[in-house]
């Protein structure tokens, strides 16, 4: 098994860097998002989402890493994975969370799970992220019904 060394990935996103994430994702890469239940998938998607989160999150920083590997989701593999604890505000709302990244046999990202705390962060972060998609045009806006 390959190891992975998440240091690019952790330097892109505090950096903002949007486009140096892209070039780490695979093509069909999976993000499993706290705000929605199924998996936002393919590399389109999630650099868009990235573009939104880059917009959304307020001092973002990494506070630690911890490294192992794990099954994905998407075929089951046991697979090179880290998980970076993070740090960052939404709207006033201080969130904790982590990022598990998921690595193929080049290294590159194949599936992230997000979770984040507390339950109020969670909704204020799924609030910021759909006015973003839908302002992006990424996801349609919500039926007022």
């Amino acid at each position: 098994m390959t190891s992975a060394d998440p240091s690019a990935f952790r330097a892109a996103a505090e950096s903002g860097d949007v486009e140096a994430l892209s070039r780490l994702f695979t093509d069909d890469i999976r993000l499993y998002s706290p705000v929605k239940f199924t998996p936002f998938e393919g590399k389109p998607l999630v650099v868009g989402l990235f573009h939104v989160l880059v917009r959304t999150f307020e001092d973002f920083r990494y506070i630690g890493r911890f490294d192992g590997s794990a099954q994905t989701t998407g075929d089951g593999t046991d697979t090179p994975s880290a998980i970076l604890l993070f740090r960052t505000t939404v709207n006033g709302k201080e969130i904790h969370g982590i990022d598990m990244l998921q690595f193929d046999p080049a290294g590159l990202i194949k599936e992230i799970t997000v979770m984040v705390r507390p339950q109020s962060a969670v909704q204020t972060l799924g609030e910021a992220i759909l006015a973003g998609l839908v302002a992006d045009g990424l996801v349609p806006a919500p039926d007022p019904r």
